[in-house]
């Protein structure tokens, strides 16, 4: 496992990826309503990455993927292609999922939006989700197994009487935009893989209503979604390893969450 130790500087430019990340989620709320287009919502991303920040829209022509920004709806749990048929309704949950590269540098986010008045089961899968991320990154720290951040979210979510996707998972991130190690969001073998300072890593749950099952759409190869047409959920953040802790580099504004967690004991 080539796991890529990130310095000082390296971790400052992800800084900056990290923000500007951050506030194209920020800046797209306004956007997200009845009525508008996934396609729109691209089409506003993607000028925003390019144009306002200068940075790159990773996710456009990786692997093939043909938009800047990945759109999943309700039943979507990962990896939905904007388009210009689907369009908003009041009730939708949708996950925008961003990743900006600057000065040669990923930073990979994403969160949950409401579309009006969300139901009761949206809201508390998206606020289960949520929290289940926020616990795995209070856990971050020199020495941790990443097995342990799996089992925490996954009794986390279980509790709540909902499941854990497996066939995704987080990773590392920085020099490429996917990189070793795989950080699974269930316990599971890890290879022994430990945490240590300089790491820059993912966590993005993704938490369904129903079963854990998914199933790619075959029309587009992209599109995963629920077996069951259950609800699916997920947020995501790129946090850097510290020696005392960790440092979220796409924390949001709105976010009543720290970003840098140092534990005593180090």
């Amino acid at each position: 496992m080539n796991i890529i130790i990130k310095s000082s500087i390296d971790i400052e430019k992800m800084r900056l990826s990290g923000r500007l990340a951050a506030e194209v989620l920020e800046m797209i709320a306004r956007h997200i309503k009845p009525g508008v287009s996934t396609e729109e919502l691209n089409t506003i991303c993607h000028n925003y990455i390019t144009q306002v920040q200068d940075a790159i829209p990773a996710p456009l022509g990786y692997k093939g993927f043909p938009k800047s920004i990945c759109t999943s709806v309700n039943d979507v749990v990962c990896h939905g292609i904007p388009n210009n048929a689907l369009k908003l309704r009041s009730g939708d949950i949708i996950n925008i999922d961003v990743t900006v590269i600057k000065n040669g540098l990923y930073a990979d986010t994403s969160k949950m939006f409401f579309v009006g008045k969300p139901t009761v089961l949206g809201q508390r899968l998206c606020q289960v989700t949520q929290k289940s991320l926020y616990l795995a990154i209070r856990m971050i720290k020199p020495g941790l197994r990443l097995r342990d951040i799996g089992r925490s979210i996954q009794k986390f979510v279980e509790h709540a009487n909902f499941s854990v996707v497996r066939e995704y998972c987080g990773h590392g991130t920085g020099k490429f935009f996917h990189e070793p190690p795989h950080v699974l969001h269930y316990d599971a073998d890890d290879d022994n893989c430990v945490l240590q300072s300089g790491m820059t890593l993912t966590i993005e749950p993704m938490v369904n209503t129903g079963s854990r099952h998914v199933f790619t759409d075959q029309n587009d190869g992209w599109t995963v979604k629920t077996r069951d047409h259950s609800l699916s959920a997920q947020y995501e953040h790129t946090i850097a390893v510290t020696n005392s802790g960790c440092e979220v580099l796409t924390l949001r504004d709105e976010e009543c969450f720290p970003e840098v967690i140092t534990h005593a004991n180090l």
